[in-house]
């Protein structure tokens, strides 16, 4: 062999080692997707750990405010947990129909066009989802710090700050890895169950020993108003909100055929029946003034049965605020993420960090958005604005799958719930929108109504014209903030 046809020989050798070093290494590497990692059980967990957070803790206070006896107060948290689960029921033929993550933003998307998308982005990133955040944070922070002022409420600046511990702790475990946020979701969703079965069984217990007078002429007194009805089911379904979590995650559902509808259906029942359960032992201990006057019910129910492990309750409370607002972060993030990829917000939210493959920076946007909310830190008032808003959308996305069972019969449906379904959904969500109004007009739902629509004065520049200039300013500061927070843009998802 000469010394020619030998060295074409080994180039060619080489080449084709190189060759198939190259596709061995590109076989490697992930694109740049957020990973399917949530199985059935985060699943479950993600929905019950997220519903399941302050609200049982503090909102039976407000329900039986505004319901006026015992009776219609268990009434409507049963009332409540049906809503819940006919809703979800209605989102599990949404989410197995169009398995992309953001839940009601892309079936915006799909039955009212890209307008109504954006203005439920719009909506939900900058308020709903971090307010809620802010919230259930500063839940947290109320019990975390209640021990240490024996006696007295903890000062203001310290509840803030812990709260503002809470955010950036919870935004920094999602930004290291989806797995670790998943195990902490299971952990402390293991816990809130936990302390609910010691609750409810503690509740048994004193039933079969004969503390049954509050349960008798248990509607006396009742006359609650159209708007005060309106106004308990905000506060009932504040503790039950959480149920369509799973669909802004469904990009990362191991088979979201299978396995959302069944999350939904195992997940709701059970946090529903833990609901009522819970109510009916605290009404074994505490009559309706007592329970009125209580600053922490769980609490003053502790102190009261489980003497001297009292302390067992506020610290699984503090855990059960802490694995909801987990949950709340986690889900909020693939909202922004996924307004942010279709164009709806700026592009570099929508980035994905190229080695945790987390939504690092819609993450942060998030949590950064959810500090200034703590600043009033007035629960009461964040939770009316908040349910107003959120069952406007609720509504909107189960008249969505009206509209779709006309409009998009080429959709493929798994699950298919019968039509009355949403339609029971839509009217309730417009009642519980109209009725405290009526009743009780303020300034702070005319705030929402505008604040919603104000969105339309980026939409048109920014969005449908998409200025030059707007891009020209963005572009440095996008080619900055990805190198800091070493993140790429995702791949197109069809």
């Amino acid at each position: 062999m000469d010394k020619g046809s030998f060295r074409r020989r080994k180039e060619s050798q080489n080449g084709s080692t190189g060759h198939t070093e190259h596709t061995n290494h590109t076989k490697n590497v992930k694109a740049t997707v957020l990973q399917k990692e949530v199985g059935l059980l985060s699943g479950i967990c993600l929905i019950v750990g997220t519903m399941i957070g302050s609200g049982i803790f503090i909102s039976p206070k407000s329900v039986l405010l505004y319901s006026g006896a015992v009776g219609p107060c268990l009434l409507i948290w049963a009332a409540c947990g049906v809503l819940a689960t006919l809703g979800a029921l209605c989102y599990a033929e949404l989410g197995t129909m169009i398995t992309k993550s953001g839940a009601e933003y892309f079936y915006f998307m799909e039955a009212f066009g890209p307008l109504v998308a954006y203005l439920y982005s719009w909506t939900t990133v900058m308020v709903l989802k971090p307010s809620s955040f802010a919230i259930i944070t500063l839940s947290f922070a109320e019990y975390a710090s209640t021990p240490f002022y024996a006696g007295c409420t903890p000062p203001p600046l310290v509840t803030k700050c812990l709260s503002a511990a809470a955010i950036f702790l919870i935004v920094g475990i999602n930004c290291l890895s989806v797995k670790l946020a998943s195990y902490v979701q299971n952990f402390f969703t293991a816990a809130k169950l936990v302390i609910i079965l010691v609750i409810v069984g503690a509740g048994i217990v004193l039933l079969a020993q004969g503390n049954t007078e509050n349960f008798s002429n248990s509607f006396d007194g009742a006359s609650p108003s159209f708007g005060a009805i309106g106004l308990a089911f905000y506060n009932g379904l504040w503790a039950y909100d959480g149920w369509n979590q799973l669909n802004f995650i469904t990009e990362e559902l191991k088979d979201p055929y299978r396995n959302l509808p069944l999350a939904i259906i195992i997940g709701i029942p059970l946090v529903s029946v833990c609901y009522v359960l819970v109510n009916v032992s605290y009404f074994t201990v505490m009559t309706t003034t007592e329970l009125l006057q209580s600053q922490a019910v769980a609490v003053t129910f502790g102190d009261r049965v489980l003497y001297p492990v009292a302390w067992m309750i506020p610290l699984f409370v503090v855990f059960s605020t802490f694995g909801s607002a987990n949950g709340s972060c986690f889900t909020a993030g693939r909202l922004a993420y996924v307004a942010a990829r279709e164009g709806h917000i700026v592009k570099i939210i929508s980035y994905i960090d190229v080695k945790l493959y987390t939504p690092s920076p819609a993450l942060i946007f998030n949590g950064i958005i959810a500090i200034f909310y703590i600043i009033p830190a007035d629960i009461n008032t964040l939770i009316n604005y908040f349910s107003f808003a959120q069952w406007a959308f609720y509504g909107l996305a189960a008249l969505s799958l009206i509209v779709m069972r006309f409009t998009r019969k080429d959709l493929h449906r798994p699950l298919k719930v019968p039509i009355v379904l949403p339609v029971i959904v839509v009217l309730i969500s417009c009642y519980l929108v109209i009725a405290p109004i009526i009743d009780k007009p303020e300034l702070e739902y005319l705030y929402c109504t505008i604040f919603m629509f104000s969105g339309l004065i980026l939409y048109y520049p920014f969005v449908y014209r998409k200025v030059e200039w707007g891009r020209k300013l963005m572009r440095p500061i996008t080619m900055h903030l990805q190198l800091l927070m070493e993140a790429g843009p995702p791949e197109k998802i069809e």
